[in-house]
């Protein structure tokens, strides 16, 4: 039961990154349409992230009434119900309608999946979870470009999506008797370990000390993931010169790029503790924004673009895994619950900082973007780790 467990969590994830590269591959055919600046994608992808930071710093209280179970299985399916109205927008105004509860659904149970493995599983499963989420991110994007280069319009790139969500939902509220199995407490609303500690106010976790260097990594590692995934295709297509078909493709790669470096990192983690291994994934995206700072042809920016996906991997699942350890497992779930909300706040305020940016100066300022986010990012998890380690 407990392997089966493993695989409907491992399910969870995927389904969690199916949506999250559609928006940026389908952009560039989409804005026209909407008669809207190439910017608006920002507002958007703003409005997701909102809905996350509010569900994220609510996934303590939620986990503690319902459980991890119940958590994942609802927020999927409210993610699917908002996939399909994506797929049946005709105007911007209705993009922005339903990324409401896409967002509301996967703050959740981002938040209470990886607390739950945090608690309950090794360091390397961590890494796996994560590059299952980078399987679901690879495939989105892969979909929409395949969708777009037969001809067919976007929204059928996000219904094919959506029906997809549907049917990991149902896997998933299936699953729920194997939460109680999981910890052999049956007889309790609650289907995890987790929800025996009290929530936590926020104003009483953010005093925990390095509580606000890891909001602030948080925030900076998903602002650049985020901006590098959203605004990529656009970044080869307007700058680079490539088909948008062609360039929704290649913004895969750096999905990609994560999730083949999770599915590594993995059995990196048998040798190499957390810390080690996000000081390399930090030195990665560095090689690899470098790349793409060189002049030269677009197999270079493809190159790097690949690169800093595999940086990206260790960091987010490694920097989670810690939280235990460095905090305590009794605020773990408040403290990954802050987590996410930070990181989203990054994820709602940067894109569309960069929009600004590549609408009013120029799209080819992306990896200068990226880098002062990624310098960032460094100084403040090297202030958590003196905080946390001394």
């Amino acid at each position: 039961m407990v392997h089966l467990l493993l695989a409907v969590i491992y399910i969870s994830f995927i389904s969690l990154g199916l949506p999250d590269g559609l928006l940026g591959s389908a952009w560039p055919t989409m804005y026209g349409q909407f008669g809207v600046p190439v910017s608006y994608a920002g507002i958007v992808s703003m409005i997701i992230a909102a809905g996350t930071i509010i569900s994220s710093l609510m996934s303590d209280w939620l986990t503690y009434k319902l459980g991890t179970g119940k958590v994942t299985a609802l927020s999927v399916a409210m993610t699917a119900l908002a996939l399909l109205g994506f797929s049946l927008s005709d105007s911007f105004w209705q993009l922005c309608l339903w990324a409401i509860p896409y967002g509301l659904g996967a703050g959740s149970v981002d938040a209470s999946i990886n607390n739950y493995v945090a608690l309950h599983y090794s360091s390397r499963h961590m890494s796996w979870l994560h590059c299952m989420w980078g399987v679901g991110a690879s495939v989105g994007p892969s979909i929409m470009g395949s969708v777009l280069a037969v001809g067919q319009p976007w929204n059928a790139g996000y219904r094919y999506i959506g029906i997809l969500q549907i049917a990991l939902s149902a896997v998933l509220f299936f699953s729920l008797p194997l939460w109680k199995k999981r910890t052999g407490n049956a007889d309790s609303d609650s289907d995890d370990s987790s929800a025996e500690a009290k929530p936590l106010p926020l104003t009483q976790v953010i005093k925990i000390p390095g509580a606000r260097e890891i909001m602030i990594t948080f925030f900076c590692y998903c602002a650049l993931e985020s901006t590098a995934g959203l605004w990529a295709s656009s970044y080869l297509a307007l700058y680079r010169g490539v088909p948008s078909e062609t360039a929704a493709f290649f913004a895969s790669l750096f999905y990609i790029g994560i999730t083949a470096g999770r599915a590594f990192n993995g059995f990196l983690t048998m040798k190499f503790n957390d810390t080690q291994l996000i000081r390399l994934g930090i030195a990665v995206i560095a090689a690899g924004i470098a790349a793409m700072l060189l002049p030269g042809p677009h197999m270079l920016a493809l190159v790097g673009l690949i690169i800093i996906g595999v940086g990206c991997a260790p960091i987010y699942p490694c920097v989670i895994h810690s939280t235990p350890d460095h905090f305590g497992a009794d605020k773990s779930q408040a403290l990954i619950g802050v987590q996410m909300a930070s990181a989203y706040v990054g994820t709602c305020l940067m894109p569309p900082l960069f929009g600004l940016i590549a609408n009013h100066i120029t799209v080819a300022l992306l990896p200068i973007f990226l880098l002062a986010i990624l310098v960032l990012m460094l100084l403040m998890h090297e202030k958590l780790v003196r905080k946390c380690e001394a």
